[in-house]
């Protein structure tokens, strides 16, 4: 299956998931732009297929002014953050900036691109959330709170824009080996003493697979959601974990 003709926009395209994801949906015929707030790293990745774009998804003026007019048929909502603190020592900006970034951003790029899908009676919504979207765990709560919101909104998005031949779906990863693994692995050893093959272990631990998950294993799920034979299937979460965590 190929995505010719379709032009698709993914956040948080610099690293990691969102890095991937763009090379994969231009390789399978998209026309991409990477989006996101390092242009040296967007530069690295620009070809014929994919244009680099400057966007901070929790900036509201930016995203009108970036994604108005615009003729997106696929938004990949990829951009995040991520930190780790007990309750009690986690400031409200530490909240607010997770919240901002995760959630309100799904929202301000989803709200930005949708006029153009309902006019032409066709997209796709696809949002990298995470496994946090449906289980709590230990020192993330605002993390944990903001993909949970992630969560909902997709399957509100679902309902709501199913008419217009638009669907809304959500690929919700374990631990991926990405920087923010990487993140957490250096949280774990500030925390706890570890070294970096004991900390690496630990998260290698929590997962059904025993190993981290490669971002090829996530770009697949994303890339199906957005194929035309894809449009009977909306609201739905693809948890891909190694079958740690069953819903």
């Amino acid at each position: 299956m190929s995505l010719t003709s379709k032009t698709a926009l993914v956040t948080g395209a610099t690293r990691g998931i969102g890095r991937a994801v763009a090379l994969d949906l231009a390789a399978h015929g998209a026309t991409v732009i990477a989006a996101g707030r390092d242009m040296a790293k967007l530069d690295e990745i620009a070809s014929d297929a994919i244009t680099p774009l400057h966007l901070d998804v929790a900036n509201e003026d930016a995203v009108a002014e970036a994604l108005g007019g615009r003729e997106i048929d696929i938004l990949i909502n990829n951009a995040g953050v991520a930190t780790s603190n007990p309750v009690d020592r986690m400031t409200l900006d530490d909240w607010n900036w997770l919240l901002q970034v995760n959630t309100t951003g799904v929202f301000l790029c989803t709200r930005a691109v949708v006029p153009g899908m309902k006019k032409r009676g066709w997209g796709r919504i696809v949002t990298v959330a995470s496994v946090a979207a449906h289980a709590g765990a230990p020192y993330i709560s605002g993390y944990v709170t903001s993909k949970h919101g992630v969560l909902g909104f997709t399957r509100s998005m679902a309902a709501e824009l199913g008419r217009y031949g638009i669907t809304a779906n959500s690929v919700c990863p374990g631990y991926v080996r990405t920087d923010m693994a990487q993140q957490s692995v250096d949280n774990i050893m500030e925390k706890t003493g570890m070294s970096q093959q004991e900390a690496e272990a630990s998260l290698n631990a929590a997962s059904g697979l025993g190993r981290l998950i490669e971002t090829n294993e996530v770009t697949h799920a994303v890339r199906f959601f957005c194929y035309e034979d894809a449009g009977a299937i909306s609201g739905q979460s693809i948890i891909i974990d190694g079958g740690t965590l069953q819903q």
